[in-house]
Formats: structure tokens, sequence, C-alpha cells
């Protein structure tokens, strides 16, 4: 063993022990030089140790198949008409079923080749003929079901994560559970309802011509024409600042949605100085929306969101462009936020709340306080542990400990990995079995030494007897760590990744480091008898 040799590895130990020093300081203190904190990141902390929201919501995918359910009425009467088949009811029947009354066989036989050729995901349920009207009961495949079903979690899935990122949270946690609920913990946020309102929002944008031929007030008594819906918007009251509940008789058919949108941002008008938002359609959007506005000019076209009109302008004349405004008295963080849902898209499915929970920020800095004492204290048992069994030896140990603390928060820091409470829990394991492997090696390094061989050959044969074990124990320790890190959810991956980090770390400092102490002392210092 050369003396170059053994500086080459302290080389290479200090090159790895700053690098993780580099990482974990801006987590201990803000006063450094802007290149430097702009260049790294401090160490996340997890809902249970910052506070914030922990949000369990359930998509009801039911929802997104009578969606569907409801395209496909429109769509087949629409064929139906297009190719001159005779019906003379056509209805929903539940969440997933169509009722068809048809008056002929001729009718019958044509609807059948329809069905076969254009609709191959529904299936006659059963059919009845009465008074010589056929009338058909039709359902959508249950594999189709599924599949909608799958998409619908999927999709909001995806949605509510886009909108979390948009809205500022570090390191979101937002997982599927089951067929139809999602977890989702946002560390660190300030204003609960803000956040809910932002998640839950469906954001399904419609534009909507008004009924301007039909009385809003006969359809508030039920006279509601066949092709109209009432729906309801606020406008703010002048005298008292108060939203009054404005009704609105408006077309059933919807003439333009959400999904040809390109982008949305919050605007401020030059004349009152108000928020709004203003959407750009893309390119199919925006000849659609020209071709809406010059075949309506001077009618009145409603934005609907949500189902709540936020405003209905007259079309003065053809827009082109693809650009349009939503007005209606928004703050700025109601601009922000439906701007935010709005680029995100609509939810496929509305989703609610199955459980809440916030936690304070108090609680959670009560959660670290223990959390660093019960490290601290177990860190001082094991130091006076190793000391008092294994004398210097003990210190050499324990110098590896310190070390391997300092990796692991530097390594949490590098990968800009999420410490929780069960995280803690996971470095606390590992200050343990950080000296676990050098309790192994100190053992053969004693046998070796009552043999009666020098240190050099005792230390060379503890090590190398010792090493196999170690890896072996470690490893499959590992492997069990990488299985829940895989399988686990939240606070158990919070465990699995300090765990694994920590095995790496401890292999590292246990039988690289020390072994680097050791042989300067024998090989340097040429000490004739080893403390332990």
């Amino acid at each position: 063993m050369s003396d170059k040799n053994i500086k080459v590895r302290g080389i290479a130990t200090l090159v790895i022990i700053a690098v993780a020093l580099f990482f974990l300081i801006p987590s201990v203190t803000q006063k450094l030089p802007s290149i430097w904190k702009d260049s790294t990141d401090k160490i996340h902390l997890g809902l249970d140790l910052q506070g914030g929201m922990h949000l369990v919501m359930e998509v009801e995918t039911e929802k997104a198949v009578e969606s569907t359910m409801e395209r496909i009425s429109n769509d087949l009467k629409e064929t139906l008409m297009e190719k001159r088949v005779r019906f003379k009811h056509l209805s929903r029947e539940g969440g997933a079923g169509l009722t068809l009354e048809l008056p002929d066989r001729k009718s019958s036989e044509q609807f059948e080749k329809i069905l076969k050729n254009d609709f191959p995901n529904l299936d006659i349920k059963s059919s009845e003929i009465a008074d010589g009207i056929e009338k058909v009961y039709l359902k959508i495949k249950d594999k189709q079901i599924a599949s909608i079903e799958k998409f619908a979690l999927e999709q909001s899935l995806e949605t509510i994560r886009n909108r979390v990122d948009e809205f500022g949270v570090s390191e979101p946690e937002i997982i599927p559970q089951g067929k139809d609920r999602i977890l989702i913990q946002l560390p660190g946020v300030k204003d609960p309802q803000r956040a809910i309102n932002l998640i839950g929002k469906t954001a399904l944008l419609e534009f909507k011509l008004l009924d301007e031929e039909n009385s809003v007030d006969e359809a508030l008594k039920g006279k509601v024409p066949s092709d109209d819906i009432i729906a309801y918007g606020y406008k703010v009251e002048s005298e008292t600042g108060g939203r009054k509940k404005t009704p609105y008789l408006l077309k059933k058919k919807t003439l333009l949605t959400g999904e040809s949108l390109e982008d949305a941002r919050v605007s401020i008008s030059d004349r009152f100085g108000e928020s709004y938002v203003s959407i750009k359609f893309d390119s199919q959007g925006a000849k659609d929306f020209e071709r809406i506005t010059a075949a309506n000019v001077k009618k009145r076209l409603a934005i609907v969101l949500d189902g709540v009109v936020h405003s209905a302008p007259v079309i003065q004349e053809r827009i082109s462009g693809g650009n349009a405004q939503i007005t209606g008295n928004f703050t700025m963080d109601e601009a922000h936020d439906l701007a935010i849902v709005l680029r995100a898209g609509a939810l496929p499915a509305p989703v609610r709340i199955l459980e809440q929970r916030t936690v304070g920020p108090s609680l959670g800095q009560d959660s670290i306080d223990k959390g660093i004492l019960s490290i601290i204290v177990g860190s001082i048992l094991v130091i006076l542990f190793m000391v008092m069994y294994y004398n210097l030896s003990g210190i050499v140990a324990d110098v590896a400990l310190f070390l391997n603390i300092i990796l692991i928060l530097g390594a949490l820091a590098a990968f800009k990995a999420t410490l929780t409470l069960p995280g803690i829990a996971g470095i606390v394991l590992t200050i343990g079995m950080a000296v676990d492997a050098n309790v192994l090696i100190f053992e053969r390094i004693r046998e070796e030494l009552r043999l009666g061989k020098s240190p050099r050959a005792a230390i060379a044969g503890g090590y190398s007897k010792a090493l196999l074990t170690i890896v072996d124990a470690n490893v499959t320790t590992l492997i069990a760590a990488l299985v829940l890190f895989q399988f686990g959810t939240g606070p158990v991956k919070g465990f699995a990744v300090t765990l694994s980090i920590g095995i790496i770390c401890s292999m590292f400092t246990a039988i690289f480091v020390t072994r680097i102490i050791y042989d300067y002392f024998v090989w340097n210092i040429n000490i004739k008898r080893v403390s332990i």
C-alpha cells in the first residue's frame, strides 16, 4: 500500500464531502452568494414537516360516461337525420343507455346498418314492438365504459397536476388511488380554500348564443323552449357592491368549447383597471370562432364556464385572429386562477372531496424539532457506545457516522428529494446501520489480533473477511427499500428514499473512509498497536 494510493483515496473522499456540503449548505443558511443560491436548491420538506394540505378526491367517472352518451346521442340523432332514417323519439336512458323509437321495419333495418358501421361501441340491449312501433334500448359496451372511466381518471390526474404546477406548489404529491380516487398532498399551501377551488373546478368553457326571441321570465315560470336552457350569471351592483344573480336564456347547442383553446392570460383593462382573462384559440378554433361571429353579428354570445355565464357581449362584427376576452369583475387572484384552469384544460368529469386535512406549520415545526432531537440523541448514544466499547477505533467509526449524515443530507438536497417525518425515521435507522458495518469489521480485526497478526495484517484481514457479509446485508436491505419506493405512497416513499441513500452512504463511509484512516496510521504513522 503506497503513500500515493492513500492520498488519491483521501482526495477522492474530500471531493465527495465537498460536493455534499456544496448542496447542503443552502439548506442551513441563506447568507450565500446569489450564484451559489441560484445553482443549488435546499432540502424540500414534506407535508408533515412544513404544513399544507392533504386531499383525497373522487373522480365521478360515471359523469364522464354520461357526457360520452350525451355526445353519442347527438351524433346518432344527426346521423339518422342526415341519412333520412325515420324515428319518433331518441332519449337518454340512465347513465349509459339510450332509447330509440322506430316507426317501421325499413327504418329498423337502416338503423341496424348505421349502428354496425358508425357506432360499434353501442349494443342493442333489448327491443319491443307495440302498436307497430319498435322501441330499441341501446347500451354502451362494458369494455368501452371501463375505457372511458380509466381515461377520465388519467386525464383528471394530468389536468390537476398541470394546475398545481402552475399554482406554484413545491414538491406536490399527486397519485392515483384505486379506480376513481386521487391523493393530493400540497406542502406549504397558505390558502387551502383557494387551492381547493383551483383543483376542483371542472373548467368546461362553452360559447352559446342567447335566445333573444323568447322571454326569460316565461322560461323561469316553466315554459322553457325545447332547444333552450336557463343559466345564471352574476352582476356587481354599483350602489351596494353586492353580486346579483341574473338569469339567461341560452340556446342548448354549444357553438365552441375550450378544447380549441391555445392560451389564457390575465390582462388589465386600460380604461377601468379591471382584471380580465384574454384567451387565444388554436388555428382550427380561430377559424370556427371567426365563422361563428360572422354568422351571428348583432347577436349576444354567452361565455359560459362550468354552467355559469361570465359575460354575454353583443357580436359587433366578425372577429378574426382567434382572440377573445372573459370579463366578470374578477379580482387579480380570481383572474389568475381562471387563466390557470383554462390553460390546463377542463376536467373530463367532476371531482368531489372525500377527505381533507390541513397540517398547520406549527405542528410541522414541532415534528421537525422532535425529529432533529431524535437524530441528535440517537447519534450521541451511538457515539458514546462506540468509544466505550472500541476505544480509539470507536472514534474512527464516529467520524464515519458524522460524514455519513452529511452525505445523506447533501444527497437529499442534490436530488431535490422531499424530507418527511418517516424520512427522518429512515435517517435515524441509518445511523444505527452506519456503525453496524464497522462493528463487523472491528470484531474481525480483533479476531486477527488474537491470532498474533501485525496491525497491518489484522486490518487487511478484518476488512476482507467482513466485506462480503456487509455487502450482503446492505444489498438485501437496499432491495427492500427500492421495493418500498416502487409500490409505496407518500410517507412510505419518503422513508424508502432516505433509507436507500443512507445505505449507500454508510457503505461508502464504513468500508472506504474508515479504511483510509486505518491505512494512514499503519502505513504513514507506522503504529505498533491498534486501539480496539
